[in-house]
């Protein structure tokens, strides 16, 4: 086993000593060489300084200074976007077959320095070595998938039939253009290099505005593109305000198409105004408010493990996270003792240190939604099962971190609808299976679920009742997350997701092409 072992979101623990030295000399890396220095943005391959410079700091510690980042003007936006547009036709003209031997050296370059992103992920957002390498290793099978995509279709071009001998039919995939990227916080390198790639090698030019929280991991990620030999013309990136810089991106006439990760205020309100002038496509992923349901049947442990894995992994700050979760009364009490349990016993601490579970949260408004969640549960008569506190003591103190926590809350309570993306769950009984599905659905999203039954009948009563795009079935592993290019395709149902069509999946890829119907008469 060396230091390249393959972390994924499936990872339970990692015992290579080679590769937790790795991390730590990563680590080191970073802090010394990367944090506090000037970033210009990029456009066209050129470094640009927009209108003065913003202060990131880390939710780690508030006295880490991440970087000072380049405010990208509405100029800006306009000549990022007349450079994609300029360089389109040679990039779409590129043979197919080139560009995906460039993207594969992207993914390839991407996990050369898995060590040093997730470090940075790690000081930057406040993922755990873990979590953070794991999204490093996401962003480079997301793109080696989207190439095999393309080489298993033939660059999507397929013969048609004819009416005589000297008529040649083909049905032809060809991309739209300049495709605008707008990413979040939570993953900084997958949900920005996988839309990214994906683009890219379907011949679309890119330009990517990351979250405003995650400014320096785009950048890098820009860097593993442009080193592998991704022509300049290819790919901006745009630092700046979400309000500003993000919306005259998306809402510009010459964006020929649209990936957005993020709320559902925001993402309905892009899906409907985007398209003002004529159809675009908008990529919507939305959120979740993800449900598990727990049978009489269960083995207990295992589904206490992936709940506990689903519900706090990142500090629940994934649009996959457990929120969720209704157990047949026979066994509910006996859940609940095992979940409070295992969740008092999480580290909770400084993502770089080996055995931390879970890290900060983002930024003091999410500590702020968080403690309203807690407060507005016990004013309501709910309870705290455990945790409930925002965690002060010591070095914390200069973090943004919260403790995991499980309340009892009353049927109706906005726990039970609204998606807070912090480590909070809500549990409670259920007289059947039938009303544990029904409560499960019942919510305007619809972006993973989770399930855990011994009995094969209630699994298939699941599978075909449950109202979510990606399903887990008795998974220790997460329940409810941890989707990987190639296995799980990832997207919602609902108000998860706009077009039905999952990332890492056999139909995603498609979305970034349009069919062109091409009749050549021979002699």
């Amino acid at each position: 086993m060396s230091a390249r072992t393959k972390i994924t979101y499936a990872t339970m623990r990692a015992d290579n000593e080679e590769l937790h030295r790795a991390y730590e000399r990563a680590v080191e890396k970073v802090r010394t060489e990367w944090l506090g220095h000037k970033h210009p943005f990029v456009v066209n391959g050129e470094p640009r300084e927009g209108d003065g410079y913003v202060e990131e700091r880390s939710p780690v510690d508030r006295e880490v200074v991440v970087g000072h980042f380049a405010r990208a003007t509405r100029e800006d936006v306009d000549e990022a976007v007349a450079a994609a547009q300029a360089f389109f036709p040679e990039w779409s003209r590129t043979p197919w077959r080139e560009r995906v031997q460039l993207l594969r050296r992207a993914a390839e370059t991407i996990s050369e320095r898995a060590f040093e992103y997730a470090a940075l992920l790690s000081l930057e957002v406040g993922k755990s070595r873990l979590e953070a390498l794991a999204d490093v290793e996401e962003t480079a099978d997301l793109i080696r998938y989207y190439c095999r995509q393309m080489e298993e279709h033939d660059g999507f071009q397929v013969p048609m039939e004819a009416l005589s001998e000297k008529e040649r039919n083909r049905s032809v995939l060809r991309p739209y253009g300049a495709w605008a990227v707008i990413s979040p916080f939570n993953f900084p390198m997958a949900l920005a290099g996988g839309p990214t790639g994906a683009a890219l090698v379907a011949g679309n030019t890119v330009v990517l505005k990351p979250s405003e929280q995650a400014f320096l991991s785009a950048l890098k990620l820009y860097e593993a593109f442009r080193d592998a030999g991704l022509p300049a013309g290819a790919l901006h990136v745009l630092t700046g305000p979400g309000e500003s810089v993000g919306d005259a991106l998306a809402h510009h006439p010459g964006v020929d198409g649209l990936t957005f990760t993020g709320s559902y205020a925001v993402g309905m309100s892009l899906y409907r105004s985007v398209a003002t002038d004529r159809p675009k496509p908008v990529i919507c992923e939305m959120g979740g408010k993800n449900p598990v349901v727990v049978s009489a049947r269960a083995d207990l442990e295992q589904a206490v493990e992936g709940v506990v894995r689903a519900a706090f992994g990142f500090s629940g700050q994934k649009c996959s996270a457990t929120s969720r979760v209704y157990v047949e009364q026979p066994v509910y009490d006996r859940f609940v003792e095992l979940l409070v349990e295992r969740t008092a016993g999480l580290k909770v601490g400084n993502p770089l240190e080996r055995d931390t579970f879970t890290g900060p949260v983002v930024s003091e408004e999410a500590v702020a939604r968080f403690e309203r969640g807690v407060e507005d549960v016990e004013r309501a008569g709910g309870r705290v099962l455990v945790g409930g506190r925002r965690l002060a003591g010591g070095d914390l103190a200069r973090g943004f971190y919260v403790a995991p926590t499980v309340v009892e809350a009353p049927p109706g309570h906005r726990v039970w609808k609204e998606e807070l993306f912090v480590p909070l769950v809500a549990v409670a009984p259920v007289d059947s299976l039938d009303e544990g599905l029904r409560l499960a659905n019942d919510t305007p999203y619809g972006l993973t679920a989770g399930f855990y039954s011994k009995d094969p009948g209630e699994v298939e009563r699941f599978l075909d009742r449950i109202e979510a795009g990606v399903v887990y079935v008795n998974r220790r592993a997460g329940a409810t997350t941890g989707a990987w290019p190639g296995m799980q395709p990832f997207g919602g149902w609902k108000a998860s997701g706009s077009t039905g069509k999952a990332s890492g999946g056999p139909y995603y890829l498609q979305q970034y092409l349009r069919e062109q119907s091409q009749t050549v008469i021979e002699g």
